[in-house]
């Protein structure tokens, strides 16, 4: 028997939310621990009860999805992250996921397709709508080949350097003589320019582009 997955709901629509938490709850897997309306709200849920999914609208009081999808998993690295559109939308399935979600789903979307996403997650699996394929957008999903020194700023750069060293965020902070929230921001900027979601696809990216620059002898 699966181990149950622990979901926090965060949406403006009360509404919706008791709806979605009926849909998730009628399998015995899914268990809905919190429902909130804002994104702050939602970070707090996050830290407290690292839930296995966060289900969350792209729209919310205190600003949009991908403002907090970062900061959550930096507080919850594991967790999965399912954003919910107005409509199938591959431009933002390409910024959320390149960001950290997992997923992104329609409200219009039946509770199967919901079902369909979430348990595709549980099986390390990624589920897109069969019209993408055939979007002219999506053979630009593949990232261009890196280049460091043109994506990244010197600043940036120090700042990887100092990861890959393994030094601590707070460290860094007091180095370049910024606030933690500062690094933060830093960081932010840098996965988005490495096409990347997370801390360690980060270091893979700026080590192995490193290595390639150094000159053979």
């Amino acid at each position: 028997m699966r181990r149950d997955w622990q979901v926090v709901l965060i949406d403006i629509h009360p509404t919706s939310m008791l709806g979605t938490k009926l849909i998730l709850e009628e399998h015995q897997d899914l268990s809905v621990k919190a429902m909130v309306s804002t994104g702050r709200e939602g970070l707090i849920e996050v830290d407290n009860l690292h839930p296995d999914l966060v289900l969350m609208d792209y729209k919310l009081p205190d600003g949009e999805a991908d403002t907090f999808i970062e900061q959550m998993k930096q507080l919850s690295a594991d967790t999965h992250i399912i954003v919910m559109t107005d409509e199938d939308d591959l431009k933002l399935f390409r910024k959320y996921i390149g960001i950290g979600a997992s997923g992104v789903i329609s409200k219009q979307s039946s509770p199967l397709k919901l079902i369909h996403l979430i348990t595709g997650l549980r099986e390390g699996l990624a589920s897109i709508p069969l019209t993408w394929l055939q979007n002219e957008d999506w053979g630009q999903l593949g990232q261009p080949e890196l280049d460091v020194d043109l994506q990244l700023t010197d600043m940036e750069k120090f700042i990887m350097e100092r990861i890959v060293q393994g030094i601590t965020y707070d460290k860094i902070a007091k180095e370049i003589d910024v606030s933690r929230r500062s690094v933060d921001n830093y960081l932010r900027k840098i996965y988005t320019k490495l096409g990347v979601s997370s801390r360690a696809q980060a270091i893979e990216q700026f080590t192995l582009y490193t290595k390639s620059k150094k000159p053979h002898i």
